[in-house]
């Protein structure tokens, strides 16, 4: 680090399973979004102030918060959306597989936006939602890493490995630190036998995020965001600096999961890729 403002304070965190140092301003993008009104509550236990923003309705802010509304694609906007700012867990943008356009719009010209006002205002972390589908072609019989090329399963991949690519520009420039997490299936329960390798618990996702604000020295690391589950097709060793232990797995809901899918289809290009369904999806026009 070369900057010479206090960046991160220490001091003692509320919740003794997961640790790091306190941040005075955390801004948290797509906070209206599914996991980011889960972790809204729960990040306010590792920063003096949460700033929250979204293109979407949010619940009025509360002590300690600050809500803000602002589209990603808007450079003026996100440009005052990080003044003040410490450090940011981005998991704004479109979350889904669709048309090239909204995702250019909200993924890639915003991702470009959000480091652009990174740089300007000196921010040092910023932890990325990336996610799975940069290797979704790879296919379910493999085990990989994050060194491995990047296969993307279509537009929203394309946009996530984009977003890869900018932190690690952005690292080799300007110094930014990112921490991209290749966020697997983070739902309440793993739905199918897919979710049985990509599942994260909530909990699992908190541990992940907060260790990738905390850790002392990160570059521009890439780490899959799954659970201790017992099958994976991901191997985290390459990120084990960064710190993150998980500590829920998808085992217990197995035979649930295995009882709403007995059968599989190895042919179908579904079941062949770790991308699922989104392999299939489009084309658009």
């Amino acid at each position: 680090m070369t900057d010479d403002k206090p960046r991160l304070s220490l001091y003692p965190m509320p919740n003794p399973a997961v640790s790091c140092p306190r941040v005075a301003r955390l801004l948290l993008t797509g906070a209206a979004g599914g996991l980011g009104k889960e972790l809204r509550p729960r990040l306010k236990a590792y920063c003096d102030v949460l700033r929250l923003s979204d293109i979407s309705a949010m619940a009025p802010a509360a002590a300690g918060e600050e809500v803000v509304v602002a589209a990603l694609q808007d450079a003026a906007a996100v440009h005052e959306l990080l003044r003040g700012v410490q450090a940011v867990v981005h998991l704004g943008g479109v979350s889904v597989e669709g048309p090239f356009e909204p995702i250019l719009q909200a993924n890639i010209v915003g991702a470009y936006n959000l480091y652009e006002a990174a740089r300007k205002h000196g921010v040092k972390r910023i932890v990325f939602a990336s996610s799975n589908h940069v290797t979704g072609f790879y296919r379910q019989d493999e085990v990989i890493d994050a060194r491995m090329p990047m296969r993307p399963d279509g537009h929203y991949g394309l946009s996530k490995a984009f977003g890869e690519n900018l932190a690690q520009f952005y690292f080799d420039r300007y110094g930014i630190e990112t921490v991209s997490l290749r966020i697997g299936s983070s739902f309440p329960v793993p739905v199918d036998r897919r979710m049985l390798a990509t599942w994260m618990s909530y909990d699992d996702l908190e541990r992940l995020v907060v260790a990738a604000l905390g850790a002392p020295v990160v570059g521009h690391s890439v780490i899959y965001g799954m659970s201790d589950n017992s099958t994976t097709w991901w191997d985290n060793t390459p990120a084990r600096h960064i710190g993150y232990r998980p500590q829920d797995s998808s085992e217990p809901f197995r035979a649930a999961a295995e009882a709403r899918q007995p059968t599989i289809d190895s042919t179908d290009p579904v079941a062949l890729y770790q991308g699922g369904g989104f392999v299939t999806k489009g084309p658009y026009g």
